[in-house]
């Protein structure tokens, strides 16, 4: 996971071209009068999602995880809390679905604060919650930019049950 700013998004160009054409539709783009919805960066590859919505308590919020894309996750106007896990903390409550590419689970987490301006990178192995309220919910305006990885994750690897030995 990482957490930033979009004016140090430059740093991250080296982690590949695709990383780089999201930054840079991030840095170029001007989503005042976006409308919600997909848009195309680089066809199923790299893509836009424009979100408009108000925050929800921790208790509505969902654990989620991803296997063919890595999330940037930009908040454009409000704030939000996310929330981030590894997936020995975790266990599925909704096994992957190949066609959305998600899955959920519960567990525990670390949370940050996420204001207009700075973003959040998930990995696949990256679980994460968000759209959490800070105090009160609010309106927040968020684009998450999805980028195809070259190699899937086979899968997240949940909490494993302690097994006592045999004597």
């Amino acid at each position: 996971m990482i957490f930033d700013t979009l004016k140090h998004a430059s740093i991250y160009f080296s982690f590949g071209e695709k990383v780089k054409s999201a930054f840079t539709y991030l840095m170029n783009t001007n989503f005042d009068n976006l409308e919600p919805g997909k848009y195309e960066i680089d066809g199923e590859d790299v893509f836009a999602i424009v979100q408009q919505y108000d925050t929800k308590p921790l208790s509505s919020g969902k654990w989620e995880a991803h296997k063919k894309y890595l999330d940037i996750q930009y908040v454009v106007t409000g704030k939000e809390r996310m929330g981030y896990s590894n997936s020995q903390k975790m266990i599925v409550t909704e096994e992957y679905n190949e066609e959305k590419d998600i899955m959920f689970l519960k567990g525990e987490g670390n949370f940050l604060s996420v204001e207009a301006g700075s973003f959040a990178v998930f990995f696949p192995t990256d679980i994460h919650m968000p759209g959490i309220a800070i105090n009160l919910s609010t309106s927040v305006k968020k684009v998450v930019v999805k980028v195809k990885v070259e190699q899937h994750v086979e899968g997240i690897e949940p909490k494993e049950e302690e097994i006592s030995p045999q004597i």
